[in-house]
């Protein structure tokens, strides 16, 4: 399964690595008449063992939907927060992380139907100065993550001590370019795939240079209402999560963890600051692979891989499930949350996840994510 390579935005919160907090208790939903009435094959026992797993394992809390064709399920365990009985919210808000990267992938995307920019014109052409490489870096390697870009999280959170500090600071889109170009490119532009979020801030800053707004005002323009995504949002600067939601946390010392739940998301900028719900992704993922934002032709470019990244599309991941076939989505990690949003092609099968992290690591939820990939796509 490929499911989280290079995809967290912070290595402490990627997807793998859940950490503990902890005695959580499962909360299973009860369906619906409609869902028992749809006849579904998702074996309800085996997805809430699966979730229990990945809370033994070290996750905090944890919630799923889960569709096949007619039948919709959603499940959870743990808890919202340390010292308390309250359930994770079956459809509580939550940072998506890297999941962000498809939102904008789209507007981009669809600003290149709309003729204002090219998939292979160099960055330069609209953002001249940004990149001391701009000139041979396109649209599509920074989709595409073969822009040979530092990817600035990695100095940014080299030491995770710093995090208490830094998860106040308001970051500058500028800033976060500048922490990556202080570095010479990881190799030659279109050469090599490598995982970098300093691509996705400097196509937020094109979205903001073409539209002459805010990226995150596109988005919420172009995709959010449009699709009536209401608890979906592109917070800025704004610390807190609005709605109901659960509490993540992050070991930042050895002796030290903290509730990362609020912090600046600008850190993360149009690289990963999103937040929202399974039900909205859910719809995003469906609307999206079910041709409800691009045309044929761009979803088509969005989709396809290559040699040189088999695995990665334009802002969007191919997933191979445990029994063959081909997914598509993204993943996505940000202190104290990680998450999924995976597909089938022909929109019948989803998976939407979203994983509060606690903070002490005990192991992998590998076998647990498999149960669920294995119960919604095979």
């Amino acid at each position: 399964m490929r499911l989280t390579r290079g995809t967290a935005l912070v290595a402490a919160a990627s997807l793998a690595l859940v950490g503990i907090a902890g005695t959580a208790t499962a909360a299973p939903s009860v369906p619906s008449a409609a869902e028992d009435a749809a006849g579904g094959r998702i074996d309800r026992a085996a997805v809430q063992k699966a979730l229990d797993d990945v809370v033994a394992l070290g996750a905090q809390g944890v919630q799923v939907r889960l569709t096949d064709g007619r039948q919709q399920l959603t499940a959870r365990a743990g808890t919202a927060e340390r010292g308390s009985s309250r359930p994770v919210p079956l459809n509580g808000r939550y940072r998506v992380g890297s999941i962000t990267k498809t939102f904008v992938s789209v507007v981009v995307l669809q600003l290149v139907g709309e003729g204002k920019a090219e998939l292979d014109q160099p960055i330069s052409r609209h953002l001249p100065g940004l990149l001391p490489d701009g000139d041979r870096i396109t649209v599509r390697m920074l989709l595409q993550h073969t822009s040979g870009l530092h990817d600035y999280t990695t100095d940014l959170f080299a030491d995770l001590a710093d995090f208490q500090t830094l998860r106040w600071r308001t970051w500058q889109p500028s800033e976060l370019v500048a922490l990556s170009t202080a570095k010479p490119l990881d190799f030659e532009p279109g050469s090599r795939w490598s995982y970098s979020n300093t691509n996705y801030v400097v196509l937020g800053e094109l979205i903001a240079k073409l539209t002459g707004r805010p990226y995150g005002d596109a988005v919420e323009r172009r995709v959010l209402k449009p699709l009536g995504l209401r608890d979906t949002s592109v917070p800025g600067t704004r610390v807190d999560i609005p709605g109901p939601h659960a509490h993540g946390y992050l070991r930042y010392a050895p002796d030290e963890f903290t509730d990362a739940t609020r912090l600046n998301p600008s850190m993360a900028h149009a690289a990963g600051e999103m937040i929202s719900t399974t039900a909205d992704t859910d719809r995003f993922v469906a609307a999206l692979l079910g041709g409800e934002l691009l045309k044929p032709a761009l979803l088509a470019e969005m989709l396809r891989t290559s040699e040189l990244s088999p695995d990665y599309g334009l802002g969007v991941e191919r997933v191979d499930v445990p029994c063959g076939q081909v997914a598509h989505g993204h993943s996505g990690g940000i202190p104290g949350y990680s998450s999924m949003m995976i597909s089938s092609g022909d929109t019948r099968k989803r998976l939407e996840l979203s994983v509060t992290t606690g903070p002490d690591l005990r192991g992998q939820p590998d076998e647990a994510l498999r149960v669920l990939l294995t119960e919604v796509f095979c």
